[in-house]
């Protein structure tokens, strides 16, 4: 259970990452703060270079006979078309599908540090015998998620995105984020070839997996997504940065990705 809960992410993330670079770049040229525009700059070469490492995992399921093509499509079809550009609109309106895909990102961004907060404090983890080399990927894209946990928020802010389009695009996120990490593992399930034909997740074995702390519990997901929805929240005040900056002097993933 804990592992295909874990290798979703590298199923969803080559294809959002991909859709957060194009929506940063078209923020460039309308962000006014130098500091700003030099951190989402930063955002837009770590989002790449994530987007490509995840998308070397996809191709290690494949050269072990694992084929995710059926479910990467749809998420590819997600972020490409539903979420993608109309030329069609007028440039009002493209100029509001612009806040609401930086809005929509920001929430996602807000679950990634979460994430990424948790994957940089579960030695559980290593104790279980986890891959080193996946789980330091992971922990090393985690540790860069809290390290930037701010950007995508700053530049929604910047953009001039008021309070309740945040809170609708964190709920519109929320919900979508869930079907898709059910939808992946039961997928994994699925396709994995060692496991007896016809097994089937079940959710008292991801309970039972977080209690071991092998994945994130529901309680503290839902706890702290909901600090999102506070009036005057800001990312800033997520824990982790000490974590993830003594991580990445550490990190061969991190060292290598330089």
């Amino acid at each position: 259970m804990a592992t295909h809960v874990l290798n979703v992410l590298h199923m969803l993330l080559p294809a959002g990452e991909e859709f957060f670079v194009r929506v940063f770049k078209k923020t460039l040229p309308l962000i006014k703060d130098d500091q700003l525009r030099l951190d989402v700059q930063g955002f837009i070469g770590q989002e790449a270079m994530h987007s490509q490492a995840h998308s070397g995992v996809v191709d290690h399921f494949d050269a072990q006979g694992v084929d995710v093509t059926a479910f990467t499509n749809q998420i590819r079809w997600l972020f490409e078309k539903l979420l993608g550009e109309s030329p069609r609109r007028s440039p009002r309106r493209q100029y509001s599908w612009l806040l609401e895909q930086v809005s929509f990102i920001a929430a996602i961004e807000h679950y990634t540090a979460v994430m990424g907060e948790w994957i940089l404090n579960s030695p559980q983890l290593d104790a279980v015998g986890a891959d080193p080399v996946m789980l330091d990927m992971l922990r090393w894209h985690g540790a860069e998620e809290v390290e930037h946990k701010a950007v995508a928020f700053d530049t929604m802010k910047h953009l001039r995105a008021g309070y309740w389009r945040q809170v609708r695009a964190q709920l519109t996120v929320t919900p979508v984020m869930l079907l898709l990490w059910i939808r992946g593992v039961r997928f994994m399930y699925s396709v994995d070839p060692y496991l007896p034909p016809g097994t089937k997740p079940r959710w008292r074995d991801y309970f039972k997996a977080a209690r071991r702390g092998l994945v994130p519990g529901l309680p503290r997901l839902l706890r702290v997504v909901g600090h999102y929805y506070k009036p005057g929240f800001h990312p800033s005040q997520l824990g982790g940065l000490g974590a993830a900056v003594d991580y990445l002097a550490v990190s061969p993933a991190a060292r290598a990705s330089h």
